[in-house]
């Protein structure tokens, strides 16, 4: 299994094995699950800030889109072009919110598992993002199905980048094997219906519009931001 090459797909993707040579205060993801809260807090008072969120809870909502992200990234890069992933135990996955992909990740495992949907469902979505979605509800306010619906468009967007990856780079069966994957991952219920279509638009909004001089995402529920009649896009599908 080669991380580099699917690093190589773009930041999201990328997965150290080591600690990066810039340091950090990297813990293992399941100190945070367990109820370590204050580098989650830290996370997304900073993210917050950076955007000037009128809530905390658009600070946490687009905090958690990031870090779902790098989540499915990690594992659905492996898992298109080489047929396996890594298996991405909470206690050997180190993270710092402090820092960006793909300083803020690494790995400290060894083994692997096969890329079929159930390893997927149980490497990320039940081993990461149930406890990651109850950690953040410890945070504040943000609803279930807010995260959900950020959980299904990370995927989503992970699925995008990779197909253009692969298919800029002669790897058609990566593409293949990519989309039916995430279709497969998007049966579940609590991913079924969070995104829609053959665009794959989110049937939910990540609430970055209400950020000042924040703009509607790219597969955003909304044709327009809502009281601003900006940002005018197409029906959706």
């Amino acid at each position: 299994m080669d991380l580099v090459e699917s690093g190589s797909v773009g930041g999201f993707f990328a997965l150290r094995t080591a600690p990066p040579e810039t340091g950090g205060a990297h813990r293992p993801l399941a100190r945070l699950y367990a109820g370590e809260d204050g580098p989650l807090h830290a996370r997304v008072d900073r993210v917050a800030a950076r955007l000037g969120a009128p809530e905390r809870r658009v600070g946490a909502s687009v905090a958690h889109l990031g870090l779902a992200a790098r989540l499915w990234s990690t594992a659905l890069g492996p898992a298109a072009l080489h047929g396996a992933f890594p298996d991405l135990d909470p206690a050997a996955l180190y993270w710092d919110g402090a820092l960006t992909s793909p300083d803020d990740l690494w790995w400290d495992g060894s083994a692997t598992r096969p890329a079929t949907v159930a390893g997927l469902r149980a490497a990320v979505q039940e081993a990461h993002l149930v406890p990651l979605h109850a950690a953040f509800a410890r945070d504040g306010r943000v609803s279930p199905r807010l995260l959900w619906g950020n959980a299904g468009s990370a995927l989503a967007g992970a699925l995008r980048e990779l197909t253009r990856w692969a298919l800029a780079h002669g790897r058609p069966e990566a593409a293949e094997r990519a989309a039916a994957l995430v279709s497969g991952l998007l049966e579940h219920p609590d991913l079924a219906g969070t995104v829609r279509g053959p665009r794959l638009r989110r049937a939910s909004c990540c609430l970055y519009y209400r950020c000042p001089g924040g703009s509607l995402c790219g597969d955003c529920v909304f044709d327009h931001a809502p009281r601003t009649g900006l940002e005018a896009r197409p029906p959706a599908p």
